[in-house]
């Protein structure tokens, strides 16, 4: 193993080459700098980078990327730094390519709905440019008006509106990318559906592991004509939850549907004070529906009613932009708000079928009082996306290990009720370990015949979504066993 000094001095000359490209002030070297990246919004695992790099066009990612792969360097590309998976957690002596400095928007097309961005142009800043002229963009994280276009891509995001509108990839149209080899790609195009392999479909969601978004045509949507929140406490969060299967099978599919339980409802009063959830509540729904003036008069008393025969104690209903901004606020602060209960929060993001929401939530009560670690349940209910926070003290010895396990319950929780380990925060680091939770290792070996495809020497953000290395040649023999199986059934 190399010494420390040696490693300085190996990276001396590339340093230089990153220099020829950013420029001095678009290299970050220096160790106390560097801990601003070493981790992103789980902040469980850090690993220090050995060099962050800030481009600010496709084509010096392009030479920087280039030089990564001349140099076989690892690099991960990182946007604002909100991810909670790890999927922006460097790896050792790897370059981390900062795509902060890219926030340009360079298109706005309101004639065929489209904004061409950059990836570092954050995500609330494309609503705040179209929205005067009666149109937005679907897809709001919690952390809108902080996380970054190019990160929601890598993790596929999602939002409290995606229910109804879906989640990132529903509204990406074409992008230019930089694969881990340095060449530079556009796929898709400017109309949702493009002739060929959908390659735009791939990439989002992929993490960082088949190369770099710097250049993201988005589709932007009319704002409906009317919009309506109504907000709705019950005694019990099963009721709460049972709510939502009705108003579903009621044929009512809202813009979104979200529930807070107790415990999140005064972590937010006391931060946020919106003075809007009652603190005696067991949980509350807040539902939004949207679209044209007569339907949404017709929802809102459907929706009241059904909300009545679960046991609501009150319904709050919100017409004007300023009212469902307040009620909103709570939701979208829930995750901040939680840190002002407890030193440290372990958030998960499990993905469950509706009617499953009463089962899962009591078992996972039961996960609390069996480890003695309080949870909070903030959850995008109309899509049973859980994000369940554990709250648990870091400075003491063993403690995280203890509350990895709780959420390693949760997630094998919702696996076996027929849903997903992630919903919208991706896999990234933290929960590779559960993928053959979900997928044979067959489906695995798949999935990186993909990623050799674009990432064949293995340096675009490694050791990420996968549990174990693999190789082609353990594929092969994995499908190979499946396809003499299928002979032997056809022969049969």
């Amino acid at each position: 193993m190399l010494t420390q000094d040696k490693q300085q001095r190996n990276w001396k000359p590339i340093i230089k080459q990153f220099e020829a490209v950013v420029g001095k002030n678009g290299v970050v070297q220096r160790r106390e700098e560097l801990i601003t990246y070493e981790c992103d919004g789980l902040t469980s695992y850090r690993e220090r980078p050995a060099v962050v790099v800030l481009p600010r066009t496709t084509e010096q990612v392009a030479e920087v990327v280039k030089i990564c792969d001349r140099h076989s360097i690892p690099f991960i590309a990182r946007g604002s730094g909100t991810g909670l998976s790890g999927g922006a957690l460097p790896v050792e002596n790897c370059v981390l390519i900062v795509t902060s400095l890219m926030r340009q928007i360079f298109k706005v097309d309101l004639e065929n709905q489209q904004v061409i961005v950059q990836p570092g142009v954050i995500n609330s800043w494309v609503t705040q440019t179209v929205s005067g002229a009666g149109f937005y963009y679907a897809p709001d994280p919690s952390s809108q008006i902080i996380c970054s276009i190019g990160g929601n891509v890598a993790e596929n995001s999602g939002g409290v509106h995606c229910l109804k509108y879906g989640v990132t990839t529903n509204h990406v149209l074409g992008l230019k990318l930089v694969l881990p080899d340095g060449s530079i790609v556009d796929v898709g195009g400017q109309i949702p559906e493009m002739p060929g392999y959908d390659l735009t479909g791939v990439f989002v969601g992929s993490e960082g592991t088949l190369g770099i978004a710097t250049e993201i045509t988005l589709r932007i949507l009319k704002s409906a004509e009317s919009i309506c929140v109504l907000l709705a406490d019950f005694t019990s969060i099963e009721a709460a939850g049972a709510t939502v299967s009705d108003i579903i099978s009621a044929g009512i599919i809202p813009g979104g549907m979200e529930i807070m339980d107790n415990l999140s409802i005064n972590a937010v009063e006391d931060v946020v004070c919106t003075n809007c959830y009652p603190r005696d509540a067991a949980a509350i729904l807040l539902v939004e529906i949207d679209g044209l003036a007569v339907e949404v008069a017709e929802n809102k008393q459907r929706i009241a009613e059904i909300c009545k025969k679960n046991g609501a104690r009150n319904i709050t209903i919100a017409t004007d932009a300023e009212q469902r901004l307040k009620v909103w606020k709570g939701r979208k602060a829930a995750f901040a708000a939680a840190g002002h209960v407890s030193p440290d929060y372990y958030v998960q993001d499990g993905v469950i079928p509706r009617t499953q929401l009463s089962y899962v939530l009591a078992e996972i009560e039961a996960l609390s009082l069996k480890y003695g670690y309080r949870i909070a349940n903030v959850f995008h209910a109309g899509d049973g996306n859980l994000h369940p926070l554990i709250l648990f003290d870091n400075s003491i010895p063993g403690e995280l290990e203890k509350v990895e396990e709780v959420g390693g319950e949760i997630l094998k929780l919702c696996v076996k009720v027929g849903g997903s380990i992630s919903g919208e925060h991706g896999i990234g680091a933290d929960k590779k370990c559960y993928m053959p939770e979900m997928f044979t290792e067959a489906d695995l070996e798949t999935m990186q015949w993909v990623r050799q495809a674009f990432n064949a020497k293995g340096l675009a953000n490694p050791g990420k979504i996968f549990p174990t290395p693999r190789t082609c040649g353990e594929a092969a023999n994995a499908m190979g066993e499946i396809a003499k199986k299928f002979e032997a059934v056809e022969r049969f």
